[in-house]
This record gives structure tokens, C-alpha cells and sequence, in this order.
């Protein structure tokens, strides 16, 4: 008898291994949710393809109509099975505002992005696999602010692809570099170029010729370089809410100006300018009337009474 109960806790706490690793697993698999919204352009519309391609866990779903209720976002990926959610807003057919979230309680970060460059119109020689995992590379001023460790854990959750997720290749053969300068995030994407040192260049025969024994090279030997792919942008944080698409703001950049402020001082600088020259020409020509000289700068001469112009007027 107690045999059998001794076969039957090893099962039971077999089933409840096997239960836990396969929950373990459910919790590692990881969905990102893109889409945007009305009126992006082509730009827009090709860098979203360029990290629908990177990202191979991800999912692209059609264009939100609206722009106020964000919070519908939390519906779709739940309705998708997605826990991580990419939004790219466009404004005004120029402007493009990046939402990255962590659906159902957050946070969520608002970026600005800026000098797109993607895939098609770089030309870069790397290339990588389609469907392989990426290296994440992060800078060290990421640790030094609390709102920048955020902005590092949202970009692990969203970036790393897991090692179970679908349409996965098991490589990991690119990396995805996130730098800060200038208050701002700078994303590139590199191809690790791996070559084997070879034995004798093509300009060697000379070197062959003096010295003929073949140095012996090691098979683990390999030359490590890297090769930008694309695509390449930088964002700037604009605001963090606490909860997805909702709540408290808890981080808010003071340094941020509006793109929209921006042309409006370009504008009023063009104004300024144009209204300067008109004023100054206005005080030329008031100044040339009071000395009692014409255009072009000689005296007045008298009108003829008998030119055609005052004839036929």
C-alpha cells in the first residue's frame, strides 16, 4: 500500500512540475500589438513594416480612427492576446508620435519620433534573417534616471523576442543598439557579420613565397564585425502615464517643444523679417520724397504740358 501511494505522489508532483513549467512558459511568450492611426504617410507606413519585420512576435492590425480614445487600445489587445502595444499617431500629415504600452496596468510613454531613414532608402549592405532574435545593446545613462530605467524595461519587453514565439528562427545574428544624446533616443540596427580568418590574402604571394609554412589557424577563430541594416530614428520621451493609455502623469519632459510651436517661430521669424524690409523701404521712399528726389534717385523735373501722357490722360 504504500508503494502505490509513493508511485502516486511521484505522478502527482510530476503533473504539478510539468503544470508549472508550462505556465512558466505562457508567461514568457510575449505579443506586440502595431498599428496607427489615420493619416500617416509613406514613411510612416514603411517604418512600421521595417519593425513588423524585425519583431517576429508581433502582430499589425488596420488603422484606429480615432485619436482622443486611446484607451479602445487596451480592447484590441486583449482582444488579439497581446501584451505589449506599439501606437504610431500622425499629426497633420508631418508629425509622428510614438505610444508604447504595457496593456492592462501600464505604463505607458509618449515619444516624438524623428529623422526616419528606413530599409528601402538607406541601401545599407547588411541584412539579416528574417525571423531571428535580436541582441539588445542599451547605453549606461539608462541606469542613471528613474524614468530612463522605465523607458529601458518597456523597450526589453517590447524588443526582446522570446524564444518560443512564433515565426521565430533560432539565430540570433542582428543587434539593436539604444543610445542617448541630447536629451534624446537614438535606435540603430546592426547585422553581426561573422568571417573566418583565411590562411593567405590575394596580396600576399610575395609573403608566401619568402616564408612557405602556413601559420596554423584555429577553427573557433572568427572576426566579429557589424553592419548597419536600418531602419534608423530617434525619439524624444514626452510624457509617462502610470496606467495603459490612462492615469496619472508620472514623468513629464519640460525640455520638449511642440514641432507645431516650432513652425510657428519659423513663421513669425519670416514675418518679422519681411515686415522689417517693408518698413525700412517705406522710410526710404518718405525720405527720398522730403529731399525732393524721385525713384531713382535724380531731382524732379518739370512736366511737359504738351507729352502725351498729360494729353491724353
Amino acid at each position: 500500500m504504500a508503494a502505490v501511494y509513493k508511485s502516486i505522489s511521484k505522478a502527482s508532483a510530476k503533473d504539478h512540475d510539468e503544470d508549472a513549467s508550462s505556465a512558466a512558459k505562457q508567461k514568457i511568450r510575449n505579443k506586440v500589438l502595431i498599428l496607427s492611426s489615420r493619416g500617416v504617410t509613406f514613411r510612416h507606413r514603411h517604418l512600421m513594416n521595417d519593425l513588423y519585420s524585425l519583431l517576429p512576435h508581433s502582430r499589425k492590425d488596420a488603422k484606429l480612427d480615432t485619436k482622443t480614445k486611446l484607451f479602445q487600445l487596451n480592447e484590441l489587445a486583449e482582444l488579439y492576446n497581446c501584451n505589449n502595444i506599439c501606437f504610431f499617431e500622425a499629426r497633420k500629415g508631418q508629425d509622428l508620435y510614438l505610444w508604447m504600452s504595457k496593456p492592462p496596468n501600464g505604463p505607458t510613454v509618449k515619444f516624438h519620433a524623428q529623422n526616419l531613414h528606413t530599409m528601402d532608402e538607406l541601401n545599407f549592405t547588411g541584412n539579416c534573417l528574417k525571423g531571428s532574435r535580436p541582441l539588445l545593446s542599451f547605453d549606461a545613462s539608462f541606469d542613471k534616471q528613474a524614468h530612463l530605467r522605465v523607458i529601458k524595461e518597456l523597450f526589453l519587453q517590447t524588443f526582446s523576442v522570446p524564444k518560443n514565439a512564433r515565426k521565430t528562427k533560432p539565430f540570433v545574428d542582428h543587434v539593436m543598439a539604444f543610445s542617448i544624446a541630447d536629451g534624446k533616443i537614438w535606435i540603430r540596427c546592426y547585422q553581426i557579420n561573422e568571417t573566418e580568418p583565411t590562411k593567405s590574402k590575394p596580396g600576399d604571394d610575395h609573403a608566401m613565397e619568402v616564408d612557405e609554412t602556413p601559420k596554423k589557424v584555429n577553427k573557433n577563430d572568427t572576426n566579429l564585425s557589424l553592419v548597419e541594416i536600418g531602419p534608423r530614428f530617434v525619439l524624444t520621451p514626452i510624457i509617462i502615464q502610470e496606467s495603459s493609455f490612462g492615469g496619472p502623469i508620472i514623468f513629464e519632459n519640460k525640455e520638449f517643444v511642440s514641432p507645431n510651436q516650432v513652425r510657428r517661430e519659423v513663421r513669425l521669424a519670416k514675418a518679422a523679417k519681411r515686415n522689417f524690409r517693408a518698413e525700412k523701404g517705406f522710410e526710404r521712399k518718405a525720405k527720398r520724397g522730403d529731399l525732393g528726389l524721385n525713384s531713382q534717385g535724380s531731382r524732379k523735373k518739370e512736366v511737359d504740358p504738351l507729352n502725351e501722357k498729360a494729353l491724353f490722360a
